[in-house]
């Protein structure tokens, strides 16, 4: 009897066109959307987009700002700071400038990506994680190896 309404809440909570908001072409946003809902932008955004589970935004949609969720497929242009936990879809139209944080990361031919990024999980700059003998196929190890046995 319990499970059946828990169940029911699950579904509905997962449907996209349930819980979707749209900002439509020719609309301009400025402040913060805090949402659990899916968004699909095509107008514009300036400001902190956070908790969306999926963004989509349009050919004509523009984010400045920062975008925080779960999923996100991009369209059309985004500037700023971009956390995504699941995958970053950019399509061949997008336009991507800033900082990015993503768990995976799918990018089409033709997308415009001037942005560092950051994979979730990888290790930070610096720590390779290798033992101190580090990788026998590393050219710049067997260099520094190959001069100081002919230094001696």
């Amino acid at each position: 009897m319990f499970s059946e309404k828990k169940d029911k809440k699950e579904k509905s909570s997962m449907e996209p066109s349930a819980s979707q908001n749209r900002i439509n072409e020719g609309t301009s946003l400025k402040g913060d959307v805090v949402s659990d809902g899916f968004f699909r932008i095509d107008g514009k955004v300036e400001g902190t987009v956070s908790k969306p589970s999926k963004v989509v935004i349009g050919k004509s949609g523009i984010i400045i700002g920062k975008l925080t969720c779960d999923n996100a497929d991009i369209e059309g242009k985004f500037e700023g700071i971009l956390d995504v936990t699941g995958t970053l879809t950019l399509k061949s139209t997008a336009h991507i400038e800033g900082e990015v944080v993503v768990g995976k990361l799918a990018v089409e031919p033709g997308a415009t990506f001037n942005a560092s990024c950051i994979m979730h999980g990888s290790k930070p700059k610096g720590s390779t994680g290798l033992d101190s003998k580090g990788n026998p196929y590393d050219r710049q190890q067997r260099a520094k190896k190959s001069a100081t046995e002919q230094a001696e």
